[in-house]
C-alpha cells in the first residue's frame, strides 16, 4: 500500500522504492569508500595526476565501447537478472582489489581489474536506470531521481568520510572490502522486492530492438542530441574534480590527503544541498539545467585562485550542489520525454557519452594541471563550459522554434 507522504519525499511512499533507496544508500557508500582510496593508492604511489586520471579513463572507457549494446539488451531482457549478475560480479572484483593493495602489488593489476569493473557497470547501468523507473510510478520518477541523488550524496559524504578515517588508521585494503560487502545489500533488496507492486515499463519489439534501432531514435531527436553534446563538455572539463582536488590538494593547497579527503567530503555535502533542492523543485526542467551549468561554469573559473582551502572549499560547495541539479534535470527529460522501449538505449547512450567525457576530460584535465597549474586548469575548463551552455541555449531554442513553427503555420489546400 502505497503512503502519502509529502511532496518532497513523495517517491518514499512506494514500498519497493524505500528497499531500493536503503540498499542504494548502502552500495553508494561503499563505492565511495573505494574510489577515494583507488585515486589516493593511485596518486600516492605515482605522484601524478596524470595517472589518477588514467584510472578514470580505465573505469569509463568500456561504457563507451559497448554501452549501446548494454542499452540494447536492457530494453530486451528482465532488468533484475542483470543487476544480480553485475553486483556479484562487482562484490569478487571489490573483494580482489583488497587483495592487491593490501599485498602492495604493482599498480597493472589494479588498473586491469579498473577496467574489468567499468565492463561490468557499463552492461549494468541500463538495467539499473529501467529497473530504478520500475520501482516508482512516472508521475513519481522525477522525485526518485532527486531522492536518490540526496541518497548518493549522503552515501559519498559518509563514504568519503569513513575513508578517510579508516584509511589513515588501518590502511587503504579495507576500503575495498568493506565495498565488497555493501554489494551484498543490493542483491538481497533485488530478491526480496514485490514483484507485484513494480510497474512494467514496454519492452521492445523485435522492429525497434537493437542497436541501430536505438542510435536512429536518437538521431531524429534534436532535444536529446543537444542534451548528450552538453553533457560531454559538462562531465569531462567540469566535473572530473576527482583530477583537479587531487592537483590542487598536493599542488596550491598543499594538503596531502588530508586535504583531499577534506575537499572531497565537502563536495560531497554539496551534492546533497544540490539533491535537496532538485527534490523541492516541483518540475526539473530545462532552463533550470542550462541555467545551473552556466553559475557552475562561472564559479569553476574562479576556484582556483581564491585563497587557501577554505576558499576553495567554499566555491566547490556551490558547484557541486549545480553539478546534482544538472545531472538530475538531465536524466528525469532523458527518461521522460523519451519512449518506454528505448529507455534502455537512451539511458547507455547517455552513459557512454559520460565514459566518453571522462576519457578525454580526466586525462586532459590531469596534463593541464601538470602543464600549467591547477588553478589554471580549472579557468580554461570554466571558460569552456560556459562557452558550450551559451551554444546548448541557442540550440534547444531553435529545436523548440522548428517543432512549434510547422503546427502554427497555416495549412494549405
Amino acid at each position: 500500500m502505497r503512503r502519502q507522504l509529502p511532496p518532497m519525499i513523495r517517491a518514499l511512499g512506494n514500498h519497493n522504492y524505500r528497499l531500493w533507496a536503503t540498499a542504494d544508500f548502502v552500495s553508494v557508500t561503499g563505492t565511495w569508500m573505494q574510489v577515494l582510496g583507488l585515486n589516493w593508492v593511485v596518486m600516492a604511489s605515482t605522484g601524478s595526476a596524470t595517472s589518477v586520471g588514467l584510472s578514470v579513463l580505465l573505469s569509463t572507457l568500456p561504457a563507451l565501447l559497448v554501452g549501446p549494446w548494454a542499452g540494447a539488451i536492457a530494453d530486451r531482457f528482465p532488468p533484475r537478472r542483470i543487476i544480480l549478475a553485475g553486483q556479484t560480479t562487482h562484490l569478487v572484483i571489490a573483494l580482489l582489489l583488497a587483495v592487491l593493495v593490501w599485498q602492495d602489488m604493482p599498480l597493472a593489476g589494479i588498473y586491469g581489474l579498473t577496467a574489468v569493473a567499468g565492463m561490468v557497470g557499463a552492461f549494468e547501468s541500463p538495467a539499473l536506470g529501467r529497473f530504478a523507473g520500475q520501482v516508482v510510478p512516472r508521475h513519481d520518477l522525477g522525485n526518485a531521481l532527486a531522492l536518490g541523488s540526496i541518497i548518493n550524496s549522503a552515501g559519498r559524504v559518509l563514504g568519503m568520510s569513513l575513508a578517510g578515517v579508516l584509511a589513515a588508521a588501518v590502511g587503504d585494503a579495507l576500503l575495498f572490502a568493506l565495498n565488497a560487502a555493501s554489494f551484498i545489500a543490493v542483491i538481497v533488496t533485488v530478491l526480496v522486492i514485490r514483484t507485484a507492486e513494480l510497474h512494467p515499463l514496454a519492452v521492445a519489439r523485435a522492429e525497434r530492438a537493437g542497436v541501430r534501432a536505438g542510435l536512429a531514435y536518437v538521431r531524429r531527436s534534436h532535444v536529446l542530441i543537444v542534451l548528450f553534446t552538453l553533457g560531454f563538455v559538462l562531465s569531462g572539463l567540469g566535473r572530473n574534480y576527482q583530477v583537479t582536488m587531487a592537483a590542487m590538494a598536493q599542488g596550491p593547497l598543499n594538503s596531502g590527503a588530508a586535504g583531499y579527503g577534506l575537499l572531497s567530503s565537502v563536495f560531497a555535502v554539496g551534492t546533497v544541498i544540490g539533491g535537496v533542492i532538485a527534490a523541492r523543485v516541483r518540475e526539473l526542467t530545462l532552463p533550470l539545467l542550462l541555467g545551473a551549468a552556466a553559475v557552475t561554469s562561472v564559479l569553476q573559473t574562479v576556484s582556483g585562485f581564491l585563497p587557501g582551502m577554505l576558499g576553495f572549499g567554499a566555491v566547490i560547495l556551490p558547484i557541486a550542489a549545480g553539478a546534482v541539479l544538472i545531472d538530475t534535470a538531465k536524466s528525469t527529460r532523458l527518461q521522460l520525454d523519451s519512449a518506454e522501449d528505448m529507455r534502455g538505449r537512451v539511458l547507455s547512450i547517455d552513459g557512454a557519452v559520460a565514459a566518453a567525457a571522462g576519457a578525454t576530460g580526466a586525462p586532459l584535465l590531469g596534463w593541464m594541471c601538470e602543464r600549467f597549474g591547477a588553478s589554471e586548469a580549472l579557468l580554461v575548463a570554466g571558460v569552456v563550459t560556459l562557452a558550450a551552455t551559451g551554444v546548448a541555449t541557442l540550440a534547444l531554442q531553435r529545436a523548440r522554434r522548428q517543432v512549434v513553427e510547422p503546427v502554427l503555420a497555416p495549412s494549405v489546400a
